[in-house]
């Protein structure tokens, strides 16, 4: 059986089911997409990794990658392997110097550390013909997975949606003012908040 490798492509809100983001994985060398359903809180530990946030605490991902290092484990891969039911079953590979292990993991908590171990994302053939689709996905462009799947047991509930806040004025704002925006939205762990000033920022230094 044969292993794509993958990349992180994007997350945002999901279309179909209320109160969950669409994680797009895209194949490596190909146009494939596979978008995978995850929770707020599974999105934003994603979210910050990918935006280069730095949280005034360690997150439950970071508090793992601090450990795992501290005793010189090693994450070698992670492997997508199976999809049953909607579900996307995945596991990490763990090297401590001496041995190497398997672990079972939730998909979205897998690429959440295969994002801070910045190692790389496997998965099938078979997995790729049966859940990936081909589109163009833009940055920024809320995504609407057509046959959504996820990386919860079939019993989990995603959670409940919360009413967002109105969204922010930036464009009347000086660097400097994003900046300290930034800095505050962070200490807060206001980290949507954070991802639309580090876009603005990132926008203006083009």
């Amino acid at each position: 059986m044969g292993k794509i490798k993958l990349n992180v492509l994007g997350i945002s809100y999901s279309q179909t089911q209320s109160g969950a983001y669409a994680l797009v994985l895209s194949e490596e060398e190909g146009n494939r997409r596979i978008p995978i359903i995850v929770g707020g809180f599974e999105a934003q530990a994603i979210a910050i990794e990918l935006e280069g946030l730095a949280p005034p605490r360690p997150l439950t991902h970071d508090l793992f990658k601090n450990f795992a290092e501290s005793y010189g484990i090693k994450l070698v891969e992670v492997n997508i392997h199976k999809l049953e039911d909607g579900v996307f079953f995945a596991n990490i590979l763990c090297d401590n110097g001496g041995q190497r292990i398997i672990l079972d993991a939730r998909t979205s908590d897998a690429i959440a550390l295969a994002l801070r171990f910045s190692c790389p994302i496997f998965t099938t053939d078979e997995i790729v013909e049966k859940a990936g689709i081909v589109l163009d996905f833009e940055k920024g462009t809320d995504f609407d997975a057509p046959a959504p799947a996820g990386d919860k047991e079939p019993d989990e509930k995603v959670e409940k949606s919360k009413k967002g806040n109105p969204p922010l004025d930036l464009s009347k704002k000086s660097m400097d003012e994003l900046r300290s925006l930034l800095a505050e939205s962070v200490s807060k762990e206001d980290y949507e908040k954070a991802s639309e000033i580090r876009d603005e920022i990132n926008r203006r230094s083009k």
